[in-house]
């Protein structure tokens, strides 16, 4: 198999020795250490770590948000820029505008790309009715449970078309049993997009319902200290059916150990 290795798919996103350091009060701090990691077309991500170890650095610097750090962070074999729209992020709150009615915020991204017009605001509408929030579409945000706002950030940041999705938190705003039903939505709908997706987590079963890998970090200053590839015996690959998987304790305990919670 002498050409084998040129068959190989170049990964989506490529981070490759990533180190960010910043200036704090108390002088220089590092955050991420030498940190690789690979993510392939249509993986969906986990990553968990103890608290500031970096993991909302991580997505900040592959959605371009962060452009001071040595390394390299590629997607589609393409430094990453600033501004990139390739990458769609959802940060811990749904951050809707509430003067603005669910349709007015669903097309917020666009209008900030300038790239509104009548294919695009046709693929919204899409988004909106394949979602359930189409008779929603007038009301404004404070008309909707904590669920229906969660979605309807998703369809907005789904409405520019991004190949890469980024969630940092993005269910940790709502209460336990709403958590579950909107991330089981979520899963699904980024799945039917065929999107690719990355998930900054403090909760590890979230993380491992979810994901097709895992990734621990260490503590500051974060590099990564495994990866977990997530294989779930049940009867249906939603974040809900797999925490009756039997292997879905024995995950939670081994990603329990490797956290260093107690440092």
């Amino acid at each position: 198999m002498k050409g084998a290795n040129s068959l190989k798919p170049v990964p989506l996103v490529e981070v490759k020795n990533l180190t960010v350091k910043y200036q704090s009060p108390e002088g220089e701090i590092t955050a991420l250490k030498n940190l690789s990691l690979e993510v392939g077309k249509g993986e969906f991500i986990g990553i968990v770590g103890p608290s500031g170890c970096g993991k909302s650095t991580l997505l900040n610097v592959i959605a371009g948000l962060i452009t001071t750090y040595t390394g390299e962070v590629l997607i589609c074999g393409k430094a990453v820029r600033r501004g990139t729209r390739m990458v769609g992020y959802m940060p811990q709150s749904d951050q809707l505008f509430e003067w603005r009615t669910i349709w007015k915020n669903v097309l917020l991204g666009l209008e900030v790309q300038n790239n509104l017009n009548e294919r695009t605001k046709s693929f919204a509408w899409k988004l909106l009715e394949n979602y359930g929030l189409a008779d929603f579409a007038h009301a404004y945000p404070r008309q909707l449970s904590g669920g229906m706002r969660q979605r309807a950030a998703l369809i907005r940041t789904l409405a520019v078309d991004p190949e890469i999705l980024l969630l940092d938190e993005a269910f940790s705003a709502l209460d336990y049993q709403t958590r579950l039903i909107v991330a089981d939505e979520v899963k699904q709908i980024i799945a039917r997009e065929n999107k690719t997706a990355i998930l900054v987590t403090h909760d590890i079963a979230e993380a491992i319902s979810m994901s097709d890998k895992v990734v621990v970090l260490t503590k500051r200053p974060g590099s990564i200290k495994s990866i977990h590839n997530i294989e779930l015996t049940c009867s249906e690959k939603t974040p809900l059916k797999s925490r009756e998987a039997p292997e879905f304790r024995l995950y939670f305990n081994s990603i329990w150990k490797e956290l260093d919670v107690h440092v």
